[in-house]
């Protein structure tokens, strides 16, 4: 059946899309670029978000891996997920004007494994592996802490720690807030001393998007799409994608309305819309906007969490 033929209804998830960690870092990079003569460098994609790092390389932005590539008295800028304080003491010593767009909510996790550290308690992490925002928190602590990274329930069967009644956990603030509760009930079965830190890691906008998806999922049911925009390098957009599936229901993760394939609307009778926290919204309009091509419905919005946190730049780029 083509799917032209037909029409369906589109559900657009609420809240979605930018989160204020988000935004506050694409604003210190193009705060940085309004000031300074191009290139301005930033370690790693400052967002896991294509469109966003094309954009701002369109504007004289250089993304890189080792600060080393970064000449002296160059303009540096740390990403949204946070580095090593190694990564930190080494862009120090080279006479670099420095921006840290780390996420507050990721900067929240760093103090607490410094705090642990300087306890000496041994360290778990929830996270997965090589990811940015993982190297940059493993990397908080002194030498001499021990840090384990658990991705999975298995790693947490597995796990062997030293002194288990001296020992705490963090995780990665943009994980499934489902799968990390299944790892946390059997760490906690296996340690039963287990500290826990003084307020959830896992940040709002993941749980905010992650709730609003749990909501799509009801309203597109067996007949139902539900599509994600973002990167596949977001570790948020992947979680929102999974859940989706977790639940049987057809998802896709996309890039952008380019991306899609109309023929996945076959059969189907509700499509669900959301974004993960690194895509802009004018991704998720012109994706609506192809839909309603298709066939789709006057698009409704799900109800949802109204987000209102912001966090303010660093000194030096402050209005």
């Amino acid at each position: 059946m083509n799917p032209n033929e037909h029409s369906f209804k589109i559900y657009i998830a609420n809240p979605r899309g930018f989160c204020a960690g988000v935004q506050r870092a694409v604003e210190v990079v193009e705060k940085a670029v309004a000031l300074f003569p191009p290139p301005i460098y930033v370690k790693h994609e400052v967002v896991h978000n294509t469109h966003v790092v094309q954009s701002l390389t369109n504007k004289g932005v250089r993304f890189i891996e080792d600060i080393q590539e970064v000449p002296e008295g160059a303009v540096l800028i740390f990403s949204a997920h946070g580095v090593s304080q190694a990564v930190q003491e080494s862009a120090k010593n080279r006479n670099l004007t420095i921006y840290d767009a780390t996420c507050p909510l990721v900067t929240k996790v760093h103090m607490e494994v410094k705090r642990y550290s300087g306890k000496g308690m041994e360290i778990i992490l929830i996270g997965h592996a090589n990811h940015p925002e993982v190297i940059g928190t493993l990397g908080q602590a002194s030498a001499h802490t021990k840090m384990y990274l658990v991705q999975n329930k298995q790693d947490a069967l597995d796990l062997q720690v030293t002194n288990p009644d001296h020992l705490a956990y963090v995780t990665q603030t943009t994980l499934s807030l489902d799968e990390t509760k299944e790892i946390l009930t059997i760490l906690k079965q296996r340690f039963p001393k287990l500290h826990a830190p003084n307020k959830e890691d896992i940040c709002y906008a993941t749980q905010n998007r992650q709730d609003a998806v749990k909501k799509l999922i009801k309203l597109c049911n067996s007949s139902g799409l539900i599509l994600v925009i973002g990167s596949r390098s977001s570790s948020n957009s992947n979680r929102l994608t999974e859940l989706a599936k977790s639940q049987g229901v057809t998802s896709y993760l996309i890039e952008d309305a380019n991306s899609f394939n109309p023929t996945w609307l076959t059969n189907v009778n509700h499509v669900g819309v959301t974004a993960g926290a690194s895509a802009p919204e004018y991704l998720v309009e012109e994706l609506i906007a192809m839909l309603k091509k298709l066939g789709g419905k006057e698009a409704s919005f799900t109800q949802g969490f109204n987000e209102t946190v912001s966090f303010s730049l660093p000194k030096g780029l402050q209005n």
